[in-house]
């Protein structure tokens, strides 16, 4: 039985859906908005935001390696370090939202827009 397990399920079998998730913290990480389903936006914002909370919180050589682990391209793990760490450091938490995008044309699934909430163009200072 499966009571109350909170775990999103992507369909596909586990070694599959890990590396689409990681796939997809990469390119969320490196062009702050991707598009994509509900149910894959939902299982990477919690990695985003963990991603997020650890270049902020640990120290630069703990979080790299933390980071690395997640991640499929360096670059991302530097803009993560380098970028995202000044643009939050006031905010607590919730660093991205998703918006809806409307229904894919092909099979009708519902699509949405995962980004970070200060993007390029509306940056604190």
């Amino acid at each position: 039985m499966r009571h109350k397990h909170s775990k999103t399920r992507l369909t596909q079998k586990p070694a599959h859906a890990r590396m689409l998730l990681r796939n997809l913290v990469t390119s969320i990480l490196l062009y702050e908005s991707v598009r994509t389903t509900r149910s894959r936006a939902r299982a990477a914002q919690a990695l985003v935001d963990r991603i997020v909370h650890i270049a902020k919180t640990r120290e630069p050589r703990s979080a790299i390696r933390s980071i690395n682990q997640i991640v499929t391209d360096k670059n991302a793990c530097r803009k993560a370090i380098e970028v995202f760490k000044a643009r939050y450091s006031r905010r607590p938490s919730g660093y991205t939202r998703v918006k809806a995008a409307g229904s894919r044309q092909g099979d009708g699934a519902e699509l949405v827009d995962i980004s970070f909430v200060e993007g390029k163009d509306t940056q604190s200072s």
